[in-house]
């Protein structure tokens, strides 16, 4: 694209109290209802800059995220950032008895490539491999922050939410074009894998969410998943009871019951995902079409929705007194002939 020049002060040029003020403006935090953690990124900090004040963002904003029982990580308005910041982040998230290689980067103008490993140890503590994470995106998510949302997502540690990246670049270069006002800007790093397998990547044609939505609504979105999630151990549960309670064949029940107890629901995010999955796992086990899950939406009434029984109540049908309405209802009921060949 051609562009004229634009300004920016680098945070490594500020002193620590400017760096500091800058690093408030692209990082924000709070505990949401549900204790759901919301850590909004706008711009991912380099490993200078982290290595200065790693100990006020671990003090500040991570040490109060950390009892949350679920992290969304808001990166929809994250258009850039340091790629040296990137092990950072996936370390936070990722369990610290491995190190995991999540990325290369290739740079051109020095034709090297960069290998990316996730942190043998951190400063403070990581957020629990068993709790979930949801990473929020827009169409203006961009550069490092779609390596990061591609690397989560390829972990499987990450349900990401809301629009397709943008497919930007990892790096770009303005280069003066001759001597005039104009500048080229270049992509000049990439990303090469491997958790893609390097045969693809996201540049170019975004990161595609798990559950799509518009990004105003993303957030929304987000919270409805998690709170699905932190319901499914009860489900479960309700679900084993209720088979040793009274499904018929009996001999069947432990090895459902054990099913269930190992059931991968890492991908679940809607009741329609729920009930599929535990619909084929309970049919292939037990061998029984019969044995069905179902959702049932609970039914709206002038004061609000229904609690309760969310089944229609039983109609139990009367039998009238008179000889003629008897005579009436059982011809509505019974249709009686003879058809050709003396067949009834």
């Amino acid at each position: 694209t051609l562009e004229a020049p634009r300004q920016a002060p680098a945070l490594t040029n500020l002193t620590q109290e400017e760096m500091l003020a800058q690093l408030q403006k692209g990082i924000r935090h709070e505990v949401l209802e549900g204790n759901v953690g919301y850590l909004r990124v706008d711009d991912i900090p380099s490993q200078e800059v982290v290595s200065k004040l790693g100990g006020f963002l671990v003090a500040s904003v991570w040490r109060k995220l950390m009892g949350t029982s679920a992290l969304v990580l808001d990166l929809r308005h994250c258009t850039g950032g340091h790629i040296s910041g990137i092990p950072y982040i996936i370390s936070y998230l990722h369990p610290g008895n491995t190190v995991l290689h999540v990325d290369t980067i290739y740079d051109r103008p020095s034709n090297t490539t960069t290998e990316i490993w996730t942190l043998p140890q951190v400063l403070g503590e990581r957020y629990s491999a068993d709790k979930d994470v949801v990473v929020l995106t827009s169409g203006h998510t961009g550069g490092v922050a779609e390596d990061i949302t591609y690397i989560l997502k390829q972990m499987r540690r990450a349900i990401v939410v809301g629009e397709r990246t943008v497919g930007g670049a990892l790096d770009l270069q303005k280069l003066r074009i001759g001597q005039s006002d104009f500048f080229l800007t270049v992509p000049v790093s990439r990303s090469l894998g491997p958790l893609g397998g390097g045969s693809q990547t996201w540049e170019g044609s975004g990161v595609l969410p798990c559950v799509g939505t518009p990004a105003e609504q993303a957030l929304e979105k987000a919270l409805a998943i998690l709170t699905l999630r932190r319901a499914l151990p009860g489900v479960v549960r309700r679900l084993q009871e209720a088979l040793q309670a009274y499904y018929t064949l009996v001999d069947r029940v432990p090895t459902l019951l054990h099913h269930l107890a190992n059931m991968d629901f890492s991908a679940v995010v809607s009741e329609e995902d729920l009930v599929t999955k535990l619909n084929a796992g309970l049919q292939t086990v037990s061998e029984d079409p019969r044995l069905l899950v179902r959702a049932v939406k609970p039914k709206e009434t002038s004061s609000g929705p229904e609690v309760g029984n969310d089944d229609p109540p039983e109609v139990v049908p009367t039998v009238p007194g008179a000889e003629e309405a008897r005579q009436a209802l059982v011809l509505s009921m019974f249709q009686v002939s003879v058809l050709p060949g003396n067949v009834g």
